[in-house]
C-alpha cells in the first residue's frame, strides 16, 4: 500500500483502520472482506473491477468511499480533462422559443468527479450521478463511461 502514498498528506480509506494496514490480519488480498472497501452504488451502475481490486485512494470516489449519489443521473460528451480528477461534461439541448415556433440549441457545462477506477479522454460519453458538493463547482460524479466508438445508450 505504500505506492498510493504520492500525495503530501497520509492517504488512508476511511473504513479500514491502520491495524489492518500493517498486516495484523490475516488475509491481505483485496476484496470482500479484505483491507479494501468498496460498495454497490445501486441505480443499476455497477461497482469497476479497478474499484474492486485497485490500490488507489479516493475519498470522493462513489465506489470507495461515504460519498452517496442521489438526486439527477445525467448524460453528456466530456469536453476536458485537463484538471485533476476532474473533467467538464457538455450537455446539449433544445430551447423551444414560442414567438417562432421553433427550437434553438444550447449546451451547459457540468464539472464531474472523474474517479480513477475509470479511463476517459475527451469525446467520450459518461453517465454521471449528483452527490453532495465535493467542491466549489462540482456536485456530480461519474459512474459510467462511454468509448466514443460504441453505441449510445439512451
Amino acid at each position: 500500500m505504500t505506492e498510493v502514498q504520492s500525495e503530501r498528506a497520509y492517504l488512508k480509506q476511511s473504513h479500514i483502520g491502520t491495524a489492518q494496514l500493517k498486516g495484523i490480519f490475516k488475509k491481505k488480498s483485496p476484496g470482500k472482506d479484505g483491507y479494501r472497501y468498496y460498495k454497490n452504488v445501486g441505480l443499476g451502475f455497477k461497482t469497476p473491477r479497478e474499484a474492486i481490486e485497485g490500490t488507489y485512494i479516493d475519498k470522493k470516489c462513489p465506489f470507495t468511499s461515504d460519498v452517496s449519489i442521489r438526486g439527477r443521473i445525467l448524460q453528456g460528451v466530456v469536453k476536458s480533462t485537463k484538471m485533476t480528477r476532474t473533467i467538464i461534461v457538455r450537455r446539449d439541448y433544445m430551447h423551444f422559443i414560442k414567438k417562432y415556433q421553433r427550437f434553438e440549441k444550447r449546451h451547459k457545462n457540468v464539472s464531474a468527479h472523474l474517479s480513477p477506477a475509470f479511463r476517459c479522454k475527451e469525446g467520450d460519453t459518461v453517465i454521471i450521478g449528483q452527490c453532495r458538493p465535493l467542491s466549489k463547482t462540482v456536485r456530480f460524479n461519474v459512474l459510467k463511461v462511454i468509448p466514443a466508438g460504441a453505441k449510445q445508450v439512451k
